[in-house]
């Protein structure tokens, strides 16, 4: 049925029950299961804000920060999809924009389902299904599984 399962993952409470619809069906299928967590790459401008610190402790910018707070998204959602019971279970972080950087990864790896959150992290982002996941939907060309 499905050999490469792609896991759209950032932490927001949509995405775990996309998590644990996307190891279940690993589990029984047998399926790889990619987690790919995507940050937000920010202007030149939004980095030199970030610049004013009161710390040196972290990241120094918000790519930076963005990065490892994708990174352990990751990492976690990996290791909660292997206990669960997912057999093989692999996690990515990529920077851009979120839709595209989706569709990008799960065509290059040929992950044959794209499974998501109807509703994420977005401070303004869709209202309805969500516009990650939706836009994921109208670009694909791979099926989507939207919990």
């Amino acid at each position: 049925m499905f050999k490469k399962i792609l896991i759209a993952y950032d932490g927001s409470t949509g995405a775990d029950g996309a998590l644990e619809k996307a190891a279940d069906l690993a589990k029984l299928t047998g399926a790889e299961l990619n987690v790919l967590t995507v940050y937000r790459h920010h202007s030149i401008l939004e980095a030199s804000l970030s610049m004013v610190r009161g710390s040196d402790d972290g990241p120094q910018n918000l790519d930076d920060a963005m990065k490892a707070a994708s990174r352990e998204a990751a990492e976690f959602a990996k290791k909660r999809a292997q206990e669960l019971g997912a057999p093989k279970v692999h996690a990515f972080i990529k920077g851009g924009q979120s839709a595209r950087t989706i569709n990008n990864f799960a065509t290059t790896h040929g992950c044959d389902l794209i499974v998501i959150g109807s509703r994420g992290l977005g401070a303004s982002e869709g209202y309805m299904l969500g516009s990650v996941s939706h836009k994921v939907t109208s670009i694909t060309s791979i099926p989507v599984l939207v919990v």
